[in-house]
Protein backbone atom coordinates (compact mmCIF):
# COMPACT_ATOMS: atom_id res chain seq x y z
CA UNK A 1 0.00 0.00 0.00
CA UNK A 2 0.99 3.64 -0.31
CA UNK A 3 1.81 5.52 2.89
CA UNK A 4 3.60 8.71 3.86
CA UNK A 5 6.58 7.91 6.05
CA UNK A 6 8.71 10.16 8.25
CA UNK A 7 12.28 8.84 8.25
CA UNK A 8 13.83 11.77 10.17
CA UNK A 9 12.45 14.69 12.14
CA UNK A 10 12.00 18.10 10.53
CA UNK A 11 9.52 20.22 8.60
CA UNK A 12 6.70 18.10 7.11
CA UNK A 13 7.36 19.11 3.50
CA UNK A 14 10.99 18.05 3.88
CA UNK A 15 10.74 14.81 5.88
CA UNK A 16 7.49 13.18 4.70
CA UNK A 17 8.05 10.67 1.88
CA UNK A 18 5.42 8.72 -0.03
CA UNK A 19 6.52 5.06 0.09
CA UNK A 20 5.18 1.69 -0.93
CA UNK A 21 5.04 -0.42 2.23
CA UNK A 22 3.41 -3.60 3.47
CA UNK A 23 -0.16 -3.28 4.66
CA UNK A 24 0.05 -3.36 8.47
CA UNK A 25 -1.19 -6.34 10.45
CA UNK A 26 -3.36 -5.37 13.43
CA UNK A 27 -2.28 -6.62 16.84
CA UNK A 28 -4.42 -7.94 19.68
CA UNK A 29 -7.44 -5.70 20.21
CA UNK A 30 -6.76 -3.76 17.03
CA UNK A 31 -8.55 -3.44 13.70
CA UNK A 32 -7.34 -2.71 10.16
CA UNK A 33 -9.21 0.17 8.52
CA UNK A 34 -9.33 1.35 4.93
CA UNK A 35 -8.77 5.10 5.10
CA UNK A 36 -11.65 7.05 3.53
CA UNK A 37 -10.51 10.46 4.82
CA UNK A 38 -7.70 11.62 7.10
CA UNK A 39 -7.90 15.11 8.53
CA UNK A 40 -4.75 17.09 9.19
CA UNK A 41 -4.20 18.30 12.74
CA UNK A 42 -1.44 20.52 14.13
CA UNK A 43 -0.07 17.53 16.11
CA UNK A 44 0.78 15.91 12.77
CA UNK A 45 3.27 18.71 12.16
CA UNK A 46 4.59 18.36 15.72
CA UNK A 47 5.02 14.62 15.16
CA UNK A 48 7.09 15.31 12.04
CA UNK A 49 9.24 17.77 13.97
CA UNK A 50 9.65 15.40 16.89
CA UNK A 51 8.04 17.96 19.21
CA UNK A 52 4.88 16.06 20.15
CA UNK A 53 4.40 14.40 23.55
CA UNK A 54 4.29 11.05 21.72
CA UNK A 55 7.39 10.17 19.70
CA UNK A 56 6.83 7.04 17.62
CA UNK A 57 9.89 5.17 16.35
CA UNK A 58 11.15 6.12 12.90
CA UNK A 59 9.93 5.57 10.28
CA UNK A 60 6.26 6.23 11.04
CA UNK A 61 3.15 7.39 9.22
CA UNK A 62 1.51 10.54 10.67
CA UNK A 63 -2.22 11.16 10.59
CA UNK A 64 -4.03 11.07 13.94
CA UNK A 65 -7.68 11.35 12.85
CA UNK A 66 -9.54 9.36 10.20
CA UNK A 67 -12.85 8.24 8.87
CA UNK A 68 -12.24 4.65 7.90
CA UNK A 69 -14.01 1.56 6.67
CA UNK A 70 -14.02 -1.78 8.46
CA UNK A 71 -13.72 -5.10 6.68
CA UNK A 72 -17.48 -5.52 6.91
CA UNK A 73 -18.09 -2.10 5.30
CA UNK A 74 -18.98 0.06 8.32
CA UNK A 75 -17.92 3.72 8.32
CA UNK A 76 -16.13 4.56 11.57
CA UNK A 77 -14.06 7.28 13.21
CA UNK A 78 -10.71 6.42 14.74
CA UNK A 79 -7.42 7.76 16.03
CA UNK A 80 -4.88 5.48 14.32
CA UNK A 81 -2.37 3.65 16.48
CA UNK A 82 1.04 5.00 15.53
CA UNK A 83 3.31 4.15 13.77
CA UNK A 84 0.49 3.24 11.33
CA UNK A 85 -1.16 6.66 10.99
CA UNK A 86 -3.85 7.92 8.67
CA UNK A 87 -1.89 9.36 5.74
CA UNK A 88 -1.97 6.01 4.00
CA UNK A 89 -4.38 3.69 2.22
CA UNK A 90 -4.83 1.60 5.39
CA UNK A 91 -4.36 2.33 9.08
CA UNK A 92 -4.53 0.42 12.35
CA UNK A 93 -6.66 1.47 15.33
CA UNK A 94 -7.65 0.14 18.75
CA UNK A 95 -10.97 -1.61 18.27
CA UNK A 96 -12.37 -0.43 21.62
CA UNK A 97 -11.93 3.24 20.68
CA UNK A 98 -13.57 3.08 17.24
CA UNK A 99 -16.73 5.21 16.95
CA UNK A 100 -19.56 5.07 14.37
CA UNK A 101 -19.35 7.78 11.71
CA UNK A 102 -22.37 10.15 11.70
CA UNK A 103 -24.66 9.48 8.73
CA UNK A 104 -25.32 13.22 8.36
CA UNK A 105 -21.70 13.99 7.39
CA UNK A 106 -19.50 12.95 4.48
CA UNK A 107 -16.17 11.20 5.10
CA UNK A 108 -14.03 14.32 5.53
CA UNK A 109 -16.63 16.08 7.71
CA UNK A 110 -17.11 12.96 9.82
CA UNK A 111 -13.38 12.61 10.45
CA UNK A 112 -13.31 16.26 11.53
CA UNK A 113 -16.04 15.66 14.12
CA UNK A 114 -13.55 13.85 16.29
CA UNK A 115 -10.46 15.41 17.92
CA UNK A 116 -11.31 19.10 17.43
CA UNK A 117 -14.97 18.80 18.40
CA UNK A 118 -14.32 16.38 21.25
CA UNK A 119 -11.69 18.79 22.56
CA UNK A 120 -14.13 21.68 22.21
CA UNK A 121 -16.96 19.81 23.92
CA UNK A 122 -14.80 18.70 26.85
CA UNK A 123 -13.19 22.13 27.16
CA UNK A 124 -16.36 24.17 27.02
CA UNK A 125 -18.76 21.87 28.84
CA UNK A 126 -16.80 19.45 31.01
CA UNK A 127 -14.04 21.84 32.10
CA UNK A 128 -15.42 25.40 31.78
CA UNK A 129 -19.15 24.76 32.32
CA UNK A 130 -20.14 27.21 29.58
CA UNK A 131 -23.71 28.45 30.03
CA UNK A 132 -26.19 30.05 27.66
CA UNK A 133 -25.90 33.85 27.43
CA UNK A 134 -22.27 33.79 28.57
CA UNK A 135 -19.56 35.35 26.39
CA UNK A 136 -17.06 32.96 24.84
CA UNK A 137 -13.80 34.24 23.36
CA UNK A 138 -12.12 31.89 20.88
CA UNK A 139 -8.55 32.45 19.67
CA UNK A 140 -7.69 31.24 16.14
CA UNK A 141 -11.43 31.09 15.51
CA UNK A 142 -11.10 30.21 11.81
CA UNK A 143 -8.73 27.28 12.36
CA UNK A 144 -9.57 23.62 12.79
CA UNK A 145 -9.71 23.67 16.59
CA UNK A 146 -11.14 27.17 16.91
CA UNK A 147 -13.90 26.70 14.33
CA UNK A 148 -15.19 23.71 16.29
CA UNK A 149 -15.28 25.76 19.49
CA UNK A 150 -17.15 28.57 17.75
CA UNK A 151 -19.87 26.22 16.52
CA UNK A 152 -20.16 24.44 19.86
CA UNK A 153 -20.34 27.77 21.67
CA UNK A 154 -23.16 28.98 19.45
CA UNK A 155 -24.96 25.64 19.85
CA UNK A 156 -24.77 26.16 23.63
CA UNK A 157 -26.38 29.59 23.35
CA UNK A 158 -23.26 31.63 24.08
CA UNK A 159 -22.25 34.94 22.54
CA UNK A 160 -19.05 34.20 20.64
CA UNK A 161 -16.15 36.56 19.98
CA UNK A 162 -13.62 35.20 17.49
CA UNK A 163 -10.01 36.37 17.21
CA UNK A 164 -8.30 35.72 13.88
CA UNK A 165 -5.27 36.83 11.88
CA UNK A 166 -6.19 38.49 8.58
CA UNK A 167 -9.23 39.58 6.58
CA UNK A 168 -9.72 36.21 4.89
CA UNK A 169 -9.90 34.39 8.20
CA UNK A 170 -12.19 37.12 9.58
CA UNK A 171 -14.67 36.38 6.79
CA UNK A 172 -14.55 32.66 7.63
CA UNK A 173 -15.15 33.39 11.33
CA UNK A 174 -18.23 35.43 10.48
CA UNK A 175 -19.58 32.62 8.33
CA UNK A 176 -19.03 30.20 11.22
CA UNK A 177 -21.38 32.31 13.33
CA UNK A 178 -19.15 34.56 15.45
CA UNK A 179 -21.12 37.47 16.86
CA UNK A 180 -18.00 39.62 16.98
CA UNK A 181 -14.81 39.10 14.94
CA UNK A 182 -11.50 40.72 15.89
CA UNK A 183 -8.61 40.78 13.41
CA UNK A 184 -5.53 40.76 15.64
CA UNK A 185 -3.44 42.10 12.75
CA UNK A 186 -5.57 45.23 12.37
CA UNK A 187 -7.09 45.75 15.84
CA UNK A 188 -6.07 45.90 19.46
CA UNK A 189 -7.47 42.62 20.81
CA UNK A 190 -7.69 43.72 24.44
CA UNK A 191 -9.43 47.00 23.65
CA UNK A 192 -11.80 45.37 21.15
CA UNK A 193 -12.87 42.64 23.62
CA UNK A 194 -13.48 45.17 26.39
CA UNK A 195 -15.50 47.33 24.02
CA UNK A 196 -17.56 44.36 22.82
CA UNK A 197 -18.33 43.29 26.40
CA UNK A 198 -18.94 46.69 27.93
CA UNK A 199 -15.73 46.38 29.91
CA UNK A 200 -16.78 43.13 31.61
CA UNK A 201 -14.62 40.72 29.62
CA UNK A 202 -15.18 37.14 28.45
CA UNK A 203 -16.67 34.50 30.73
CA UNK A 204 -14.83 31.69 28.96
CA UNK A 205 -11.67 31.96 26.85
CA UNK A 206 -10.72 29.06 24.58
CA UNK A 207 -7.01 29.20 23.76
CA UNK A 208 -5.28 26.77 21.39
CA UNK A 209 -2.55 29.33 20.64
CA UNK A 210 -0.64 30.26 23.81
CA UNK A 211 2.04 32.95 23.75
CA UNK A 212 0.66 36.46 23.24
CA UNK A 213 -2.88 35.10 22.91
CA UNK A 214 -2.72 33.82 26.49
CA UNK A 215 -1.39 37.16 27.74
CA UNK A 216 -4.37 38.86 26.09
CA UNK A 217 -6.73 36.29 27.60
CA UNK A 218 -5.59 37.06 31.14
CA UNK A 219 -6.32 40.75 30.56
CA UNK A 220 -9.82 40.27 29.18
CA UNK A 221 -11.18 37.36 31.23
CA UNK A 222 -14.19 38.36 33.33
CA UNK A 223 -14.73 38.06 37.07
CA UNK A 224 -15.14 34.33 37.77
CA UNK A 225 -14.09 33.68 34.18
CA UNK A 226 -12.38 30.53 32.92
CA UNK A 227 -9.42 30.27 30.54
CA UNK A 228 -9.24 26.87 28.85
CA UNK A 229 -5.70 26.02 27.70
CA UNK A 230 -5.85 23.50 24.84
CA UNK A 231 -2.60 23.99 22.95
CA UNK A 232 0.32 26.16 21.94
CA UNK A 233 0.10 26.62 18.17
CA UNK A 234 2.18 29.79 18.51
CA UNK A 235 5.10 27.66 19.68
CA UNK A 236 5.33 29.71 22.88
CA UNK A 237 4.24 28.17 26.21
CA UNK A 238 3.22 30.95 28.62
CA UNK A 239 4.07 31.07 32.33
CA UNK A 240 0.91 32.37 34.04
CA UNK A 241 1.19 34.81 36.93
CA UNK A 242 -0.85 33.01 39.59
CA UNK A 243 -1.08 36.13 41.70
CA UNK A 244 -2.98 37.71 38.80
CA UNK A 245 -5.43 34.80 38.75
CA UNK A 246 -5.92 35.24 42.48
CA UNK A 247 -6.43 39.00 42.43
CA UNK A 248 -8.74 38.92 39.41
CA UNK A 249 -10.59 35.78 40.55
CA UNK A 250 -10.44 33.62 37.42
CA UNK A 251 -9.63 29.98 36.70
CA UNK A 252 -6.96 28.50 34.42
CA UNK A 253 -8.08 25.11 33.14
CA UNK A 254 -5.86 22.65 31.30
CA UNK A 255 -7.34 20.19 28.84
CA UNK A 256 -5.57 17.11 27.51
CA UNK A 257 -8.37 15.34 25.65
CA UNK A 258 -6.34 12.19 25.01
CA UNK A 259 -6.24 11.42 28.73
CA UNK A 260 -9.94 10.62 28.70
CA UNK A 261 -9.17 7.57 26.55
CA UNK A 262 -7.44 6.01 29.54
CA UNK A 263 -8.99 7.83 32.52
CA UNK A 264 -12.67 7.82 31.53
CA UNK A 265 -13.36 6.43 28.03
CA UNK A 266 -17.12 6.28 28.66
CA UNK A 267 -17.15 10.08 28.56
CA UNK A 268 -15.72 10.01 25.03
CA UNK A 269 -18.59 7.78 23.91
CA UNK A 270 -21.08 10.12 25.62
CA UNK A 271 -19.47 13.13 23.95
CA UNK A 272 -19.63 11.43 20.55
CA UNK A 273 -23.33 10.81 21.02
CA UNK A 274 -23.85 14.49 21.83
CA UNK A 275 -21.82 15.58 18.80
CA UNK A 276 -23.63 13.16 16.49
CA UNK A 277 -26.97 14.57 17.63
CA UNK A 278 -25.78 18.15 17.09
CA UNK A 279 -24.57 17.25 13.59
CA UNK A 280 -27.82 15.48 12.75
CA UNK A 281 -29.85 18.62 13.46
CA UNK A 282 -27.36 20.89 11.73
CA UNK A 283 -26.21 22.69 14.88
CA UNK A 284 -22.60 21.88 14.00
CA UNK A 285 -21.00 21.07 10.66
CA UNK A 286 -17.22 20.77 10.39
CA UNK A 287 -15.66 23.26 8.02
CA UNK A 288 -13.55 21.29 5.54
CA UNK A 289 -11.85 23.98 3.49
CA UNK A 290 -9.81 21.70 1.27
CA UNK A 291 -9.74 18.08 0.13
CA UNK A 292 -6.46 16.81 -1.31
CA UNK A 293 -5.39 13.44 -2.77
CA UNK A 294 -2.96 11.23 -0.88
CA UNK A 295 -0.13 12.55 -3.04
CA UNK A 296 -0.71 16.07 -1.70
CA UNK A 297 -0.53 15.21 1.99
CA UNK A 298 2.98 16.48 2.78
CA UNK A 299 2.37 19.90 1.26
CA UNK A 300 -0.97 20.13 3.02
CA UNK A 301 0.52 19.24 6.42
CA UNK A 302 3.09 22.00 5.86
CA UNK A 303 0.34 24.54 5.15
CA UNK A 304 -1.39 23.60 8.39
CA UNK A 305 1.94 23.87 10.22
CA UNK A 306 2.47 27.34 8.74
CA UNK A 307 -0.96 28.50 9.94
CA UNK A 308 -2.24 29.54 6.52
CA UNK A 309 -5.30 27.24 6.36
CA UNK A 310 -8.84 27.63 7.62
CA UNK A 311 -11.03 24.90 9.10
CA UNK A 312 -9.81 21.41 8.31
CA UNK A 313 -7.78 20.12 5.37
CA UNK A 314 -8.63 16.50 4.54
CA UNK A 315 -6.51 13.91 2.77
CA UNK A 316 -8.69 11.61 0.63
CA UNK A 317 -6.78 8.51 -0.59
CA UNK A 318 -9.44 7.79 -3.21
CA UNK A 319 -9.24 11.28 -4.68
CA UNK A 320 -7.44 11.77 -8.00
CA UNK A 321 -5.19 14.71 -8.84
CA UNK A 322 -8.04 16.26 -10.80
CA UNK A 323 -10.32 16.18 -7.77
CA UNK A 324 -12.62 13.26 -8.63
CA UNK A 325 -13.17 10.47 -6.16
Amino acid sequence: MQAWQVHENGEPSEVMRLDEIETPTPGDGQVLLKVRAANINFPDALLCRGHYQVRPPLPFTPGVEICGETEDGRRVLANPALPYGGFAEYAVADAAAVLPAPDSLDDAEAAALHIGYQTGWFGLHRRAGLEAEETLLVHAAAGGVGSAAVQLGKAAGARVIGVVGGAEKAAVARELGCDVVIDRRAEDVIGAVKEATGGRGADVVYDPVGGEAYAQSAKVVAFEGRIVVVGFASGSIPSPALNHALVKNYSILGLHWGLYNTKNPKLIQHCHEQLTELAARGAVKPLVSERVPLSGAAAAVQRVADGVTTGRVAVIPGLTEGGAA
